[in-house]
């Protein structure tokens, strides 16, 4: 264990993306099954997976990616320069993770059939509309009201 500890930020230094994808992937994995095991229920390894693949498409890269042109448009590390960086995350990168989070279990990703995407008698959280209102109601000029 000594051995991968010493050897991880060696990884991250040479290979950055990949080391924070799977970074993020790890942590979003064990962050899913603590959940679950709090809950006092079965593990439900299929969500896990949906997770970790949310972390590995998704949001590893997003991060990587907005972090880095965040520390490009505004660099350095003084007061004011963290608060803006603070900002500028909290009010467009948190909506942009927070959207693709829902997004993403509504089956979006997975390339549902044009038949699923219209509307039917299905519960609001399975539907693409409740998914995609739900993280953009604050939003209500880019989205129509019907379908």
């Amino acid at each position: 264990m000594a051995r991968w500890w010493r050897a991880f930020p060696r990884a991250a230094r040479r290979y950055p993306w990949p080391t924070n994808v799977l970074l993020y992937a790890g942590l979003f994995s064990a962050g899913d099954a603590l959940q679950q095991q709090l809950r006092g229920g079965p593990a439900d390894w299929r969500q896990t997976r949906r997770v970790a693949a949310l972390a590995v498409t998704f949001h590893g890269n997003f991060n990587y990616v907005w972090l880095r042109l965040l520390e490009r448009a505004l660099p350095g590390r003084a007061p004011r320069t963290v608060l803006a960086k603070l900002l500028c995350d909290q009010t467009v990168g948190g909506p942009v993770a927070l959207s693709a989070f829902y997004v993403e279990w509504s089956d979006v990703l997975a390339f549902c059939a044009a038949d699923q995407l219209q509307p039917c008698p299905c519960a609001l959280e399975n539907s693409l509309h409740g998914s995609l209102w739900f993280p953009l109601g604050h939003l209500p000029m880019l989205l129509t009201a019907e379908w």
